[in-house]
């Protein structure tokens, strides 16, 4: 692995727990000698910024990749190793992929939420075999897994597409789990025989 997309929130949050994780993930990445691939928000942004920052203090390459539409609106972060503006959210996505070599989400909405999944999603269809890891800072994803254990159960979800899903609460953890991540090689479709 030589770089991390890290999904997570525009904003901070409730508890100053996930902007502590947000720092320690950034300082984790750059302490392992890997660059970050992100959505490109300045300090002010929630726990993007807070992640960059923390990145950039320890050294690391860190990647921003921001839609035009929000970089006209001045959430951009300038003092990046690169920002990259592009024309949309799609081709936002689709080149933090490409410049990843691993995904983490960390506590964050809707967005955070639905690029984790749609990452997910591109791993089970066989698109990437990429390790891709929540960090349940404070529990904030347990609810979340509790909902893909029940997809599990009840014949939505293989069991070896449920355990592509790593997690630990801890960034250093995280990202060794990620090191040694081993891709699932069943295909996504279950066969009536199967459910």
């Amino acid at each position: 692995m030589q770089r991390v997309c890290v999904f997570c929130g525009s904003n901070s949050g409730q508890q100053p727990a996930y902007r502590e994780a947000a720092r320690r993930m950034g300082q984790t990445l750059a302490q392992n000698g890997l660059g970050l691939v992100y959505g490109g928000g300045k300090v002010e942004v929630g726990l993007m910024g807070a992640l960059a920052d923390a990145a950039l203090e320890q050294g690391a390459e860190v990647i921003g990749i921001i839609p035009q539409a929000l970089f006209e609106k001045e959430v951009a972060h300038t003092g990046l190793s690169e920002l990259r503006v592009v024309a949309s959210m799609h081709e936002r996505k689709a080149l933090m992929a490409d410049l990843a070599d691993g995904f983490v989400a960390l506590p964050g909405g809707f967005g955070t939420l639905e690029e984790f999944c749609e990452i997910l999603t591109w791993s089970q269809l066989g698109i990437h075999q990429k390790p891709m890891g929540l960090l349940n800072t404070a529990g904030f994803y347990t609810p979340l897994l509790g909902m893909f254990d029940h997809a599990t159960q009840e014949g939505f979800v293989r069991p070896e597409h449920r355990q592509m899903i790593l997690v630990d609460e801890n960034p250093a953890g995280l990202l060794e789990q990620m090191l040694g991540y081993v891709p699932a090689a069943r295909p996504k479709w279950i066969s009536e025989r199967e459910s």
